[in-house]
């Protein structure tokens, strides 16, 4: 038998758009690849996380049309994921649809509804207690949902059941590491009941998270016997091979990204699905010949390609000769439009008018942040006459302690960095510029010292401890929820360690109004870390 896992880029909400979807992936499985079973992924019909669209009253009914609509037009039995009220409950629900029927023929309940982190299933759905099991062929098979096999129950009851191998649909969101801990997960229940288990994801950026696909086969033997494609959507044959009575699933294994090309085509799916999802024609973003949006201006290129992008360099009477240089020639080398609008005018404007007000008061954080201000107000103009999206380009080591100006450089819809530290930064930039062979971010940017250039022979570690210390803090603190004391612990400076404990607790409130960004890390701000902006939390804790 041949199984074909159909690895999709669903659109949450888009219910019909979805279902033919799936009725086109079928298809093509059967007409090229002669399948006998197709396999999507966890909610496939609504999207992933559908939210509070699951309380819409409408949304029952549409997601039965569009299984009566899928049963007429596939010629060979699918697996799919979809909301499913049943006797009052709402379930996060996996049916076994065959050609002809009207609805699905067999019903499987999710077990283990997460609720943590990114997670908040138990808001929406009850959980399921009983295994699902169908016959095709001379096979038996047994339907799980994603958070199920990260638990030994629901695969050992479908071993009890006598079932030939599990299939188990995701909606498994990408993160630095994570395909090892679900090969882990699934190797572990492998193992545990001596059954197969193919593992079928989602793909596409949704908001914040980010779905890789990366779909894979376990053998009864816990090995992984199919790999298939990363951040891309792919139908994955699985051929099903009996030999000396053994039967066992046999592909093509392809190989997983490491470090800093899963970052970065994380980064690049999440803003391609962004701006196409939410019907901008491009994007645009100040270029300030800085790293930080030299690396947003690589990635918008490779999401979109260099004619939906522009880059607008934006200078002020602190620029250096050597950002304005690097803006131009790395503008140039990725073929992006790319204009030149000074602020000076617009400050002095604003000065004019607050000259009076300030009158008697001296220089201070006051007129750097009107420099950015400045700066957002014209690519906010920008976007709304030319209909593209802003991307902000600060990073998180920049979130995190506040080093960003509100209404300012984080003015925009989409920041494509808003989860990458500055180490990894540089990281990601050396490795596109390997990749290319070439300088697609100018070696002077990589190398010259970071500076807001908001202020005369200003520099970040100024402010700022250098970054290869505050990011190891913040990765403690942030991510792992160390301590103060525990940070110290770890060999940090005391006095630096409190600081950046206090500057990221005090700039939650700049982190509630910046844009949405992708998820790249085990904890990232947003839907990930929610901490309350008023509150008398003492840092040592």
């Amino acid at each position: 038998m041949r199984i074909i896992m159909a690895q999709q880029n669903a659109l949450v909400g888009d219910i019909e758009g979805n279902a033919q979807r799936v009725i086109q992936a079928t298809d093509e499985a059967r007409r090229l690849l002669g399948a006998e079973l197709v396999l999507f992924p966890e909610l496939m019909l609504t999207g992933y996380p559908p939210e509070d669209l699951l309380l819409r009253p409408s949304l029952n009914s549409r997601v039965d049309a569009a299984l009566e609509e899928i049963g007429q037009h596939i010629s060979v039995p699918v697996v799919l994921g979809y909301p499913a009220v049943r006797n009052g409950r709402r379930r996060n629900a996996a049916g076994v649809l065959f050609p002809g029927d009207s609805r699905p023929r067999h019903e499987y309940f999710k077990q283990h509804l997460p609720n943590y982190r990114v997670f908040d299933e138990k808001r929406y759905f009850h959980p399921g207690d009983e295994p699902c099991v169908f016959a095709l062929g001379d096979w038996t098979f047994g339907l799980t949902i994603c958070e199920d096999i990260w638990h030994a129950e629901p695969a050992s009851q479908l071993e009890k059941a006598g079932v030939d191998m599990v299939l188990n649909l995701n909606a498994s969101p990408y993160r630095t590491n994570k395909v090892q801990e679900r090969f882990e997960q699934v190797q572990a229940r492998s193992r545990e009941t001596g059954l197969s288990v193919l593992y079928c994801n989602l793909v596409g950026g949704q908001d914040e998270l980010v779905f890789d696909g990366a779909s894979f086969v376990c053998n009864s033997q816990g090995e992984r016997c199919v790999q298939g494609a990363s951040f891309a959507e792919a139908l994955i044959p699985v051929d099903l091979q009996c030999r000396d009575g053994h039967c066992e699933p046999v592909g093509e294994v392809l190989p997983v990204p490491g470090l800093e090309e899963g970052i970065y085509r994380a980064l690049v799916l999440a803003t391609r699905d962004y701006v196409n999802k939410n019907g901008f024609k491009g994007a645009l973003l100040g270029l300030s010949g800085g790293i930080d949006s030299a690396l947003t201006l690589a990635v918008a290129v490779d999401a979109l390609g260099p004619e939906r992008v522009e880059a607008v360099m934006m200078p002020f009477r602190y620029t250096s000769a050597m950002s304005l240089e690097d803006a131009e020639q790395q503008a140039k080398t990725l073929r992006v439009a790319y204009r030149v609008l000074p602020i000076e005018p617009a400050f002095n404007g604003f000065m004019d008018i607050l000259s009076e007000a300030f009158q008697g008061q001296g220089k201070d954080t006051t007129e750097e942040n009107l420099q950015a201000r400045c700066r957002g107000v014209l690519l906010m103009a920008l976007s709304n006459k030319n209909g593209s999206v802003v991307l902000t380009t600060g990073n998180k080591s920049e979130m995190a302690v506040g080093y960003a100006t509100l209404y300012g450089d984080m003015a925009g819809g989409f920041s494509v960095l808003k989860d990458v530290f500055k180490t990894m930064v540089y990281r990601l930039a050396n490795w596109r510029n390997q990749q290319a062979g070439a300088e697609i971010i100018p070696e002077r940017v990589i190398t010259r010292p970071p500076s807001a250039e908001l202020a005369p022979d200003q520099v970040d570690s100024d402010s700022l401890p250098d970054y290869d210390e505050l990011d190891a803090i913040l990765e403690r603190y942030v991510e792992q929820d160390m301590s103060a004391e525990a940070v110290i612990r770890d060999g940090f400076d005391r006095d630096n360690v409190y600081k950046v404990v206090k500057l990221t607790d005090r700039n939650e409130y700049k982190r509630r109004q910046a844009a949405v960004g992708p998820r790249v890390s085990r904890r990232a701000f947003g839907k990930d870390r929610r901490y309350p902006i008023t509150n008398g939390w003492r840092p040592g804790d």
